[in-house]
């Protein structure tokens, strides 16, 4: 019986240090990768700059087909893409993928490899319908380089837009790239819209107050409304109030929320260029407290649906 206990024990111990050990390297690689992108990140801003690629897509396929730079490719090659020789009349290496022995072109520093990468894609026919997509949608950039046949991995689409989104790559996207959480002070002053100071602008049939923010009319929510009853009491389609607001049929109204009674603006108005996140906002909250439409927003500072960006980020709002 103690015998038992033993190898149980030990089993334990086993088992321990196996996912001490996984973790471990989990973490080195996350270190690894972060060095990565903090190392080759102005090269492919540079890139997207002159070919139109995102930098994002860049980097998310030099991450996966390097292995951060530290796969045999990369590292003997200076190949950080895996493209294969296919009419290349420079240097080659010889090493086994989809078939043993397979020619891979060889360069002499990696921002070589980056350029031709970019050229690889631009002059590429079939690759040519990526460049009708927005340069800050790398969903349809990920998923169109599997479409166009860049790489035989099922998951690659998804491979890619993990990347993107896990180290926040899309924010290199921008024109002029912010890192996300950044001192980097947007222009003006920064002042923000309180609801308190909302102009009324009339009143519904039951004297109910309307307000005006940017440009669009809007009610704060009281205790015990709903949309259905806001919809009722203001003759607009429970449907379009709730497009009008970016929300699903689910979400639940609660006081001092802020409606609006009509579209919402594409920016916000002149005196608020940037809001600043404050603990426990969603992006959300922020787009009615300015009167701009979840999508703008997210648009205009390169966010995916469903990121929450940290406190402190600092957000466009034109």
């Amino acid at each position: 019986m103690t015998r038992i206990k033993n190898l149980i024990r030990q089993g334990y111990l086993t088992l321990f240090l196996l996912i001490a050990a996984l973790s471990a390297s989990g973490q080195s690689m996350n270190r690894i990768t972060k060095e990565y992108i903090h190392k080759y990140k102005d090269i492919a801003i540079k890139e997207m700059k002159s070919y139109k690629i995102p930098a994002s897509i860049t980097l998310a396929q030099a991450i996966l087909e390097s292995g951060s730079g530290e796969g045999k490719l990369a590292r003997r090659a200076n190949n950080h893409f895996g493209i294969k020789c296919h009419g290349w009349t420079g240097k080659s290496i010889r090493m086994n993928d989809d078939t043993k022995h397979e020619c891979f072109r060889k360069y002499k520093n990696p921002e070589a490899s980056f350029k031709d990468h970019s050229k690889f894609l631009r002059k590429g026919e079939r690759y040519a319908f990526l460049f009708n997509y927005p340069i800050t949608d790398y969903r349809s950039w990920a998923y169109g380089l599997k479409r166009a046949g860049y790489a035989t991995n099922p998951m690659y689409p998804q491979l890619l837009i993990n990347l993107i989104q896990r180290y926040k790559l899309y924010q290199y996207d921008q024109k002029e790239p912010i890192e996300i959480g950044s001192s980097r002070e947007f222009s003006g002053p920064y002042i923000e819209p309180l609801p308190e100071n909302f102009e009324i602008k009339g009143t519904n049939v039951n004297n109910r107050p309307f307000y005006v923010n940017n440009g669009r009319k809007l009610v704060i929510v009281k205790p015990g409304d709903t949309f259905k009853q806001l919809a009722f009491d203001f003759e607009i389609r429970w449907g379009k109030l709730r497009r009008f607001n970016d929300v699903t049929r689910r979400f639940v109204l609660h006081p001092g929320d802020i409606i609006y009674l009509q579209r919402k603006a594409g920016r916000a108005a002149r005196q608020y260029p940037y809001h600043i996140v404050k603990e426990g906002e969603t992006l959300w909250q922020i787009s009615q407290l300015y009167g701009i439409r979840l999508k703008k927003l997210r648009a205009k500072n390169n966010l995916p649906k469903k990121y929450q960006p940290p406190i402190g980020t600092k957000l466009r709002l034109r």
